[in-house]
């Protein structure tokens, strides 16, 4: 009984800072593409104290499935593309340019669902 407990328990840790990794992904990715120096930073730093841990490091993948999620959200934004899409309210009308969203998603899919097996076969 004993050691089904530890194994459960290293489980639940390993997918715990496997989710944390991808948190970290995901910043990672938005400080990439928006924020910069101000989300990198803080990024980096705490990726050099995760990846100094050996047990912490095992989760890395994460970091894939991370970045996979933005992309992800990228596509949602972009699911009225390819093109121009124009809307009117009551007090307001405007345009607004869309791109494809396949590839997005395509990429997306691929980032997210290759971490998370990854990480599966490796735990």
């Amino acid at each position: 009984m004993a050691a089904f407990q530890t194994s459960l328990r290293t489980h639940v840790t390993s997918w715990g800072w496997f989710w944390v990794w991808a948190l970290l992904g995901c910043a990672a990715a938005v400080g990439a593409v928006s924020l910069g120096v101000l989300v990198l930073a803080p990024v980096a730093l705490v990726g050099a104290l995760m990846v100094s841990r050996p047990t912490i490091r095992r989760s890395a993948y994460g970091f894939v499935t991370g970045v996979g999620a933005l992309v992800l959200y990228v596509a949602w934004v972009q699911r009225a593309g390819p093109g121009t899409s124009c809307w009117q309210t009551a007090t307001a009308s405007g345009c607004d340019q869309h791109l494809n969203p396949l590839p997005w998603l395509l990429v997306g899919i691929a980032m997210f669902v290759g971490g998370i097996v990854a990480h599966a076969r490796r735990a």
